[in-house]
């Protein structure tokens, strides 16, 4: 819909201060970056970052000093006379984004554009990523399933679930404090620890139990637990805030978490051990010389001040059902009908933005490819489909539709 690839039910696009929400996607002046590099392969790398402007008709001398520009930026100055295929993979996405660049849009769209990448080449790309933005200073918009691209490359983070809008906020705030279970668990590598247990107590003297553990609550975290009390709960844990005691005194049986150790992965800095605390599967990553045996029962001390509470029934963070008053942003998802209806008012336009869904079952942005060619592989002609995914789905079966 920021493209204009899509067209909103309600409300309104405001880009830069100006509403976009009928304009075409060609007066936008957006850039978008996709998944797949969408370079045309009888092109050269420089003819590729020109196709643009050229369509516009933008003078030659201008065309010129902009590709030679963003070639600079992205390190490719000479790569701009070889084909795609003879590119590796990292080369044609910054060819992809040279692409972009070249049109000093008012905001970049990053459709996933590292995902088709291997991991060593993600990581550098991601830092590339960061690096190019301080350079530009432009607002992007980057759309990723991975957290740690998220956490690194963003000022704002939006976790989305299901076309529902889960929490917006900076990143260190999002990891410290999420508005439910589900971002608690996207949010964090390896993810969250999620226990069954019960909050009882009577005024500061508040536990939070089951039958394999007696964790104190902290006095700063009282008053948010006192909403849970006598309650199921689910108690949060991050495998981080997990420490190997090692020499240190004896555990306070108030703070401690026994598992039985399952998997014991060794990654030279750290080990991730992998158990059960009863039938509930708990992480920690603790030192890499940690005393913890596999097969045998550890103990663990818990840093009480970073427990997260969740309503059992609305995955809420820190209140009961009945205390719940955040709207949409505590609740489990909900697809809520649209309203027609205009929502008026300045937006704040950040430096850089990532969002970061859980699982995108909504629309699906139009990837513009090179035309290829219309033979298969045998030789005999084919008809060439356009597939575009729209937001439209069966009431009976759920199924998307396709037009």
């Amino acid at each position: 819909m920021i493209a204009g690839l899509e067209k909103p039910t309600s409300g309104r696009i405001i880009i830069d201060g100006r509403d976009v929400t009928h304009l075409p996607a060609k007066e936008r002046d957006m850039a978008m970056v996709f998944q797949s590099y969408a370079l045309y392969p009888h092109m050269d790398v420089r003819k590729n970052m020109s196709f643009g402007l050229r369509i516009k008709k933008t003078p030659k001398n201008e065309i010129e000093a902009r590709v030679t520009e963003a070639a600079r930026i992205l390190s490719i100055e000479g790569l701009l006379d070889r084909k795609p295929k003879e590119l590796s993979g990292g080369q044609r996405q910054r060819v992809a984004i040279g692409r972009a660049i070249v049109r000093k849009p008012v905001a970049f769209l990053f459709d996933e554009p590292l995902s088709n990448l291997d991991a060593k080449l993600r990581v550098q790309m991601r830092g590339e990523l960061a690096s190019l933005h301080d350079k530009l200073a432009a607002t992007s918009i980057y759309v990723t399933h991975d957290q740690v691209e998220a956490m690194t490359l963003a000022d704002r983070i939006v976790i989305m679930r299901q076309g529902e809008i889960l929490q917006v906020g900076a990143p260190l705030e999002v990891y410290e404090k999420p508005r439910n279970q589900f971002v608690a668990g996207f949010i964090g590598s390896p993810t969250m620890n999620f226990l069954d247990a019960r909050v009882e107590g009577k005024g500061n003297d508040m536990q939070v139990k089951n039958d394999h553990f007696n964790i104190t609550v902290p006095l700063a975290l009282v008053p948010r637990f006192a909403k849970a009390l006598g309650r199921e709960v689910m108690l949060g844990i991050r495998p981080e805030h997990l420490h190997d005691p090692k020499s240190e005194n004896p555990i306070a049986a108030d703070q401690a978490l026994k598992m039985n150790i399952e998997v014991f992965e060794q990654l030279g800095s750290e080990v991730i051990l992998r158990g059960r605390c009863g039938s509930d599967l708990v992480l920690a990553t603790v030192d890499s010389h940690t005393t913890a045996q596999l097969h045998r029962e550890f103990t663990l001390r818990v840093e009480i001040e970073r427990l997260h509470l969740f309503d059992k029934e609305t995955q809420a963070a820190g209140q009961s059902q009945e205390g719940q008053k955040e709207g949409h942003r505590g609740r489990p998802h909900q697809r809520r009908q649209p309203q027609h209806r205009s929502q008026s008012g300045p937006v704040r336009k950040p430096a850089r933005f990532a969002a970061a869904p859980g699982r995108r079952t909504g629309t699906a942005p139009l990837r513009h490819l090179p035309r290829q060619d219309p033979r298969g592989h045998g030789g005999a002609p084919t008809r060439q489909r356009r597939t575009v995914p729209i937001a439209q789905r069966c009431g009976r079966c759920q199924a998307r539709a396709l037009r």
